[in-house]
């Protein structure tokens, strides 16, 4: 099982090996993988170089590792995306064969903060509609999420029921979202969402904030998604100009 010697640096060539063994599963999800004094001796390389390799993988989201406990496999994410790719959370749980669930938790109407009234453009008389629900995968619940909609574009016909507002929009206020803004940023344990998400306490969040955009360039929706890290992966499409 010991590493072969070639030209590349021998922490690369252990992350290979590492990647691989995951992949043929001879390590498993959410497995402990042997000591560093072990693993080391198994592929013949120094706890330098393998400390280099795991703090690697560490940081690509293949392992994870507890402070006290030990280094474990972590789990695939179910769902991935581009995030140049604007997908509904509905979308993107149908898209991975999966049956999109809501959880409501609440709604209610409020006046606009100073943040609202830049997002939206709107002024301070107009009223916000803030819904907040849990979304779920085949009954899992994966993604907490906070919307903002000014409350004249709602439709009339809204229903908490339905599961992707972008449908809701697009087919009761004739508003169909076309772009939006976005910024992502991770997030350790958070006391009010992890728990609801059912999250271990090592499990990170990655939160999408988003303000959505009309066809006639409108600000019509902005949305606070608080994905769990080891469900979601998002990547983007980088070009040289």
């Amino acid at each position: 099982m010991s590493i072969k010697s070639d030209n590349r640096h021998l922490y690369l060539q252990v992350i290979d090996r590492l990647k691989q063994d995951i992949e043929q599963g001879i390590y498993k999800e959410k497995e402990k993988l042997p000591s560093e004094f072990d693993l080391a001796k198994q592929l013949g390389v120094s706890r330098a170089t393998l400390r280099e390799a795991l703090r690697i993988l560490e940081e690509e989201n293949v392992i994870i590792r507890r402070h006290g406990v030990g280094t474990f496999v972590n789990a695939k994410p179910m769902f991935t995306s581009g995030i140049e790719q604007l997908n509904s959370v509905t979308d993107m749980i149908k898209q991975a064969g999966m049956k999109p669930g809501t959880i409501f938790l609440s709604s209610s109407t409020e006046e606009p903060t100073e943040e609202d009234i830049r997002r939206f453009t709107c002024s301070d008389s107009e009223e916000i509609f803030v819904m907040e629900r849990v979304r779920t995968a085949n009954g899992e619940p994966v993604v907490y999420c906070i919307d903002k909609v000014l409350e004249r574009i709602l439709p009339e016909t809204f229903s908490h029921e339905k599961e992707s507002i972008f449908q809701i929009l697009e087919e009761g206020a004739n508003r169909r979202i076309t772009y939006a803004v976005a910024q992502i940023e991770p997030l350790g344990y958070h006391e009010k969402i992890s728990p609801i998400l059912e999250c271990d306490p090592e499990t990170a969040l990655l939160v999408l904030k988003q303000m959505h955009f009309d066809e006639m360039d409108e600000p019509v929706l902005f949305s606070v998604n608080y994905f769990k890290a080891d469900k979601f992966s998002f990547h983007v499409l980088r070009k040289r100009i």
